[in-house]
């Protein structure tokens, strides 16, 4: 269930909180998480892996999910980790994540990854992005109901709609790959 508001011309879906579960706003659960870029973080081109900026994404959002969801929360997917430029040895990094958009029982996070520059005085530089979906998970790692997000600016109902593509678009490749699966099993053909 969804409010619809005119915004600009276009029609905004917000979400409609949940009786039983109270919503809550985009800003309560909002988190920067800041690193200094150590040599044990570089790859072989000596600037940061990859993999250390996947790791600090992931932290992030994780906190950021369980915060909205009230206890734990899992990844079950990232989608479009984008790598904008290096990060050095000595950068400051900022990893900023918030939600995006809630189901029944889960969560896209919208991570933003900044760096300032050790030898700069310049403002920080955004150096990557990701999207993540976490399922929140009671004690016995089964799926338990999180709490509609109440985005509260223009910018978070933005983020919202553009959440709403990307899950329709996860679902429907989804589909689609099943759909193909099964056409060339009943083919004959193995994976």
């Amino acid at each position: 269930m969804s409010h619809s508001h005119k915004v600009g011309g276009m029609t905004d879906q917000t979400p409609a909180p949940q009786s039983d579960i109270p919503g809550k706003p985009t800003s309560a659960s909002r988190i920067t998480l800041s690193h200094i870029m150590t040599h044990n973080d570089t790859n072989l081109l000596g600037t940061v892996h990859g993999g250390v900026i996947m790791k600090l994404v992931d932290d992030a959002a994780g906190a950021v999910a369980g915060r909205h969801s009230g206890g734990p929360a899992v990844t079950a997917s990232m989608d479009e980790m984008a790598f904008l430029e290096p990060v050095g040895v000595g950068d400051l990094v900022h990893v900023k994540a918030q939600v995006n958009w809630t189901g029944r029982t889960s969560m896209e996070v919208g991570v933003r990854v900044l760096a300032e520059r050790w030898n700069e005085s310049t403002p920080p530089q955004q150096v990557g992005s990701a999207y993540l979906v976490f399922a929140a998970v009671d004690a016995d790692g089964k799926p338990r109901r999180v709490p509609p997000v109440l985005p509260e600016t223009e910018r978070d109902r933005r983020r919202y709609q553009e959440a709403q593509i990307r899950r329709t678009h996860r679902l429907a490749r989804r589909r689609a790959i099943v759909e193909l699966r099964e056409k060339r099993l009943a083919e004959g053909f193995e994976d």
